[in-house]
């Protein structure tokens, strides 16, 4: 798959490339990972929340959420935001909120989604936590005994982190890597590609070190060519980081030794080893590059590019897995997409014609039934253009569709992706197909106006 620019980014003065692990070094079958993570969480919820014994009835639908939705905490609402914050498609449990009463609950106001009222579901971690959400929701409507929506929301956070952090989920992963893992070898022949034209390399992830040094046994040693072990292809490896908090607020690093997993308090310069903890800027001072000469790739949006990009001057890349299958259903899907276009230009061209006649009525006489006459072929047309649009979901998530799309609209997701990622693909070795002295550039992006002035369509 190609990589996707969004702005200049020449890999030629990159000194330094950092690496998330889960989901970017390593990728997972996503759908089995948070099946497990959605049953442990409701047991969980259970053991240390007094949760009915009735929600282990729940099945997981992997369906039922994708990355970059929202949560309404208050309204029990799981809802799809536009770039520009609007509500463009919304849940209550398991019910879908119609058009009308959509408007009528968010007054078609922009969410702020940085109040604590909201909670974004940003990673391919927290497929779980919006299925899993949008089920008890439905339960608790349906009669069962629940907290209220907003403590249902800070429970399943809770019990996630708590699934995350005990080794509750990560030892069934250990138990059968093959089940989960996704396993790339092309990850570990661009990592020694990087050595080779003389980048560092060096990981920064929130998983511990123990888990970090089994998985990328498994998933990295077998397929290094040219090293030992993952352990010499990088010059830093920073677990636990606490990301964001890595890149916004100083913090100690704990030196891990590599044998043991043991720690001890690290007051040198961070400049070769496997760390814990500590912060981004101590790091950067260490390695005594710019931060426009590291750049780092994640998979969470928010952790691991938006918050690069507002607290340090180093470039992103984001890994987004779920866009290979987005790609191959907008490139299924490229008729019926035709199909729309073309009717809403035949639309536009009829409403233009209708405000013609509407401002020169008086001087032309235009006849009613003229105007009449148009105004029946635009409801025709769209008449055609809602089965259109209808078989057109049938190519995506059947309740949100698009990842990167609110209607027709870019999603908030996307605009973030746009905003804050300087590139992004849909895994780490899309990189495999590029020299590390590649000069990535973005496409001009036409305005509106542009667009009318050259005289080009965007289908």
């Amino acid at each position: 798959m190609p990589v996707f620019v969004n702005r200049m980014l020449n890999l030629k003065r990159i000194k330094v490339i950092g690496f998330d692990m889960d989901y970017t070094l390593v990728g997972y079958d996503t759908k089995e990972l948070e099946k497990t993570t959605h049953r442990l969480s409701i047991e969980t919820l259970i053991r240390d929340f007094d949760y009915p014994k009735k929600i282990q009835t729940l099945t997981f639908d992997f369906l039922r959420s994708i990355v970059g939705l929202v949560i309404d905490k208050n309204k029990g609402n799981l809802i799809q935001l536009s770039r520009y914050g609007k509500v463009k498609t919304a849940y209550h449990g398991l019910t879908e909120i119609d058009y009308k009463e959509q408007n009528r609950i968010y007054q078609e106001m922009a969410i702020d989604i940085k109040t604590s009222d909201f909670l974004s579901l940003d990673t391919s971690f927290s497929i779980s936590f919006g299925v899993l959400y949008a089920q008890l929701i439905q339960l608790k409507d349906d009669g069962l005994k629940l907290p209220e929506y907003h403590q249902i929301a800070d429970d399943i956070k809770a019990s996630l982190d708590t699934v995350h952090q005990n080794d509750s989920l990560k030892s069934i992963i250990r138990r059968d890597f093959k089940k989960y893992i996704s396993v790339d070898p092309d990850v570990a022949r661009l990592l020694e590609r990087y050595l080779d034209y003389g980048k560092k390399l060096m990981i920064i992830t929130n998983s511990d070190y123990t888990y970090t040094n089994d998985l990328l046994n498994f998933a990295i040693n077998p397929y290094l060519q040219k090293h030992k072990k993952w352990q010499d292809v990088f010059d830093i490896v920073i677990t636990l980081a606490q990301k964001p908090g890595f890149f916004q607020y100083p913090s100690k690093f704990l030196l891990v030794d590599e044998k043991t997993g043991l720690m001890k308090n690290h007051f040198g310069p961070v400049s070769k080893g496997i760390f814990q903890g500590g912060w981004f800027k101590k790091l950067q001072q260490d390695l005594n590059v710019q931060g426009s000469e590291i750049l780092y790739l994640g998979d969470h949006i928010f952790g691991d590019v938006v918050s690069i990009k507002k607290s340090c001057n180093w470039r992103t890349a984001l890994v987004l897995g779920d866009l290979k299958k987005e790609m191959e259903n907008i490139e299924a899907s490229k008729d019926v997409q035709h199909q729309i276009t073309t009717l809403m230009n035949r639309k536009s061209k009829l409403e233009a014609k209708i405000n013609h006649y509407d401002i020169t009525r008086h001087e032309k006489k235009i006849k009613r039934e003229t105007i009449t006459k148009l105004f029946d072929k635009i409801d025709e047309l769209n008449s055609q253009i809602s089965i259109q649009l209808t078989e057109l979901k049938k190519y995506f998530n059947p309740y949100w569709g698009e990842i990167l799309r609110a209607g027709s609209e870019e999603s908030r997701f996307a605009e973030q992706v746009e905003r804050f990622a300087c590139i992004y693909m849909t895994q780490v070795s899309d990189l495999y197909n590029y020299s590390p002295k590649t000069y990535f550039r973005p496409e001009k992006r036409l305005m509106p106006h542009e667009i009318k002035a050259l005289g080009t369509k965007c289908y």
